[in-house]
């Protein structure tokens, strides 16, 4: 028997077992991710295969199961968008009208119809960029009904949930998307959950956002923003550097690639998607608070200080800070070194977080 023929009589009966996967998916309550990632965990370590592949095959066994659970959404809502037109407004438009919501939009140009697209809404969502975001809540809190859901996705929580909650009476409830517009949908996506007042108006939401492949998690606004400097705010600035980095030198991307390692092309992937999106979005995002512009201008002096050990070529000194580093990460060191490196590459920081509403 031929590799070839080894291999087709390998993928039948891994297509067979596939199929008993998705059959008993959708025979049952549905496991989380991570209670399906577990249990598997150790095999796919002595296997040598990466923990992102496993989390991907999951994930796709769960995406064939969404058109089912699709067509039984809840009765369909009056839902308007401010923003609606922009990326993120797009995606979240597109989503929510498939499964049957009535979906409005209301942009900057359209105040004079607020009156129309807003008192009458169910949930109104606010999409506008960061610098914006509490302006429009206030313009907008004017025109809602006191049983109007009113809910943010900003990358910024405190002071967007703050005014919601000081300028309208009714539900509130602030929303971070952990991901780009450019998602197909919202399978194997995070979102964190900011609840603000009245959570049960938004259940209906947050079901939908689960039925999708969402995972939801809860923490207070103070929380996330406090997260956020470390999750996005320096990570975007890193990544920001970087690019600007091989811009300047000039860096034959695509030549580098031919011979790089999977950490080299994951990270190059990463760049470029930061620079596929719109610049006022990158800059807001490390720009919106001050204990983010405090913890880049940390972040740039520690890269001089380390910079200048090399420059001065101490290999002391840089043998000093590494092992000081080490320490720190001393308990992750096992989990760091899985196969190819690839599990915490994949795996984005998830704090320990208490919830107090259901999801």
């Amino acid at each position: 028997m031929t590799n070839l023929d080894q291999l087709k009589k390998t993928d039948q009966s891994l297509i067979a077992l596939l199929s008993d996967r998705i059959s008993l998916l959708a025979a049952s309550e549905q496991p989380s991710l991570d209670e399906q990632l577990a249990d598997v965990a150790p095999l796919l370590a002595q296997a040598g295969i990466p923990e992102s592949v496993w989390a991907s095959l999951v994930n796709s066994c769960y995406a064939t199961l969404i058109p089912k659970s699709a067509t039984n959404h809840v009765s369909s809502r009056q839902i308007t968008i401010i923003g609606g037109r922009g990326r993120m407004g797009r995606l979240f438009k597109e989503q929510l009208s498939l499964v049957g919501h009535n979906v409005s939009i209301l942009e900057h140009e359209d105040w004079e119809y607020a009156d129309k697209l807003l008192s009458q809404a169910e949930l109104v969502l606010v999409s506008v960029p960061i610098e914006h975001t509490v302006d429009v809540i206030k313009r907008a809190a004017k025109y809602l009904g006191s049983n109007t859901a009113l809910c943010d996705i900003t990358s910024v929580k405190t002071q967007p949930t703050q005014a919601m909650l000081e300028h309208h009476s009714g539900p509130v409830m602030g929303l971070h998307p952990m991901f780009g517009p450019n998602i197909k949908s919202f399978l194997g996506q995070k979102v964190v959950v900011c609840p603000g007042r009245n959570d049960d108006s938004f259940q209906w939401l947050l079901d939908f956002l689960k039925s999708q492949g969402g995972e939801l998690i809860v923490c207070t606004p103070e929380e996330h923003d406090q997260m956020m400097v470390i999750i996005q705010a320096t990570q975007h600035f890193c990544r920001f550097s970087l690019g600007v980095f091989l811009a300047q030198v000039k860096v034959d991307i695509e030549h580098s690639l031919t011979m790089s390692t999977p950490n080299y092309r994951q990270e190059i992937d990463i760049v470029k998607r930061l620079f596929s999106q719109n610049p006022n979005l990158c800059v807001d995002i490390m720009l919106a608070t001050e204990e983010r512009c405090n913890a880049i201008s940390f972040l740039a002096k520690t890269y001089s200080r380390l910079a200048r050990l090399v420059a001065r070529k101490d290999r002391d000194a840089l043998i000093q800070e590494f092992e000081i580093t080490q320490s720190f990460f001393e308990e992750k060191i096992n989990v760091f070194l899985q196969p190819l490196n690839t599990t915490d590459l994949q795996r984005d920081f998830k704090p320990q977080m208490q919830t107090n509403i259901s999801i």
